[in-house]
């Protein structure tokens, strides 16, 4: 069992950054893929970033790429999404999940997701 804990949101003014967190409990961290995924009210939820189990290699939506970087700690069992040049488009809610195949997007554990607010 993985237990996954987001934190980091918040509201920002367009251009400005912001760092998410997601700290996993348990001693298998390293054994999953990790993503964050968003979504807005109104839209479909949008994978924007992922990283392998190892961290040598990552996915980012068009939408996200070059403004957005994903990493991981596995020793600390922490993956991150430092989140720069902020638009408002990116207001939506953010989650990270864990899958255990490489860029799976069939997510085992699911964060209980943190807001971000972009105001133009």
């Amino acid at each position: 069992q993985v237990q996954l804990v987001e934190s980091g949101g918040g509201l920002v003014q367009a251009g400005d950054s912001l760092r998410l967190s997601c700290a996993a409990s348990g001693r298998t961290f390293s054994s999953y893929s990790m993503a964050w995924l968003r979504q807005a009210p109104g839209k479909e939820r949008e994978r924007v970033a992922a990283i392998r189990r190892s961290g040598a290699g990552t996915y980012y939506a068009d939408s996200v790429k070059g403004r957005f970087t994903i990493s991981r700690d596995n020793g600390k069992n922490t993956v991150y999404l430092q989140m720069n040049s902020l638009k408002p488009e990116d207001t939506a809610v953010y989650y990270c999940a864990a899958a255990q195949a490489d860029y799976g997007q069939v997510y085992r554990y699911w964060g209980q997701g943190t807001q971000v607010t972009v105001s133009s």
